[in-house]
Formats: C-alpha cells, structure tokens, sequence
C-alpha cells in the first residue's frame, strides 16, 4: 500500500499582506487549538506583526505571530517581540509545526527587537523553555491607564528570549496596556 505524505511549508508575512481568507483561517484555527478559550481580544493581539504560517498544501494548519510592544525594566523603555497566537491544529501536533513556527518568530525577534516576550498556557511551558526561553521569575505589572498595577496571576507564566540587553529575571517587568489580557 502506497501512503501519501502532505508536505508542509512554512511561510512568514507581516498582517497587511495577508488577504482575508488566510486571517479567517487563522483565527478559525487558534479557535480550534485553544479548545474554544481563544478571543476576541486575543485574536486582535496577533494582528499588526509578523505571521508565521504552516501550510499542507492549501490547508493552514500552524499559526503563530509575534508584535511589538513595550516592556519597562530597570528604568528602560524595552522594544520587545511578543508571540501571540502559537497553535497547531491538534491533528499535526507532534509533526515539528509548532519548532518550525516558533523558529520564525524567534528570527524576527532576534532581527528586530531587544528582547522576545511571551505568556504561556501550562501546556506549552516546556516546549518554550526547551528553545531557550527563560521564564521571568520577577514580579510582573502593567502600565494600566490607573498606573502601574500588578499582575500577580501572570506571575510564573511570563517567558523572555533576551537578544541584544542584559536583563535580570529578578526584577520587575511591566507592559504595556491593550484590552484584554494584558499579558
């Protein structure tokens, strides 16, 4: 018996250059990958940066986007990457989609930005960690139109991929405020 393999590509493209049928897919996707737990607000969060997308022929079966933001630490202004939107779809897990996405992310990060920054499910802590993400073990806050304010629950979920600063895990680190979840 013959088998046959689709293959995959991986494609990377900022969100102006995608047409409205690959963002629905994605966003139809994410919806699958995050068992239904995937939002408004974290759909708008993966808009405006860079995709990276894995396609099996004309199926869209990987996403993950990363955005700039702006991370304070130590009295600095940090230009970060933020990854947004990592999924697969849970028929390809286990194929190497999600390493392939994220080693796109991570070249755009390392190419444009002082540091990368996530927040990850439990799920996915050890896939983060084992490309080299350190999780920040410091106190996280936002800059919150009310000021700073903490944000205890995010605490041990926070990941950074340091590229161009000296950081310190330790120390505070705040972000910027947008709708939804802040980290």
């Amino acid at each position: 018996m013959r088998r046959t393999v689709a293959v995959a590509e991986v494609r990377t493209a900022h969100t102006a250059d995608l047409d409205a049928g690959t963002l629905n897919a994605a966003r139809v996707l994410l919806g699958g990958a995050f068992a239904g737990e995937f939002t408004d607000h974290d759909w708008e969060h993966c808009l405006g940066g860079v995709h990276a997308l894995v396609w099996e022929g004309a199926e869209l079966v990987g996403h993950g986007s990363v955005v700039q933001r702006r991370l304070l630490h130590q009295g600095r202004a940090l230009r970060a990457g933020y990854v947004e939107g990592v999924g697969v779809r849970a028929d390809r897990r286990r194929r190497g989609y999600g390493s392939a996405v994220l080693g796109e992310l991570e070249r755009v990060v390392r190419g444009a930005y002082d540091l990368g920054a996530l927040s990850s499910t439990e799920e996915a802590t050890a896939f983060y960690a084992a490309r080299g993400w350190a999780l920040w073990r410091g106190p996280s806050s936002a800059l919150t139109p009310a000021g700073v304010t903490r944000t205890e629950d995010d605490d041990g979920g926070i990941y950074v991929l340091p590229v161009s600063l000296p950081l310190e895990p330790s120390d505070e680190l705040t972000c910027d405020w947008r709708d939804g979840d802040l980290w």
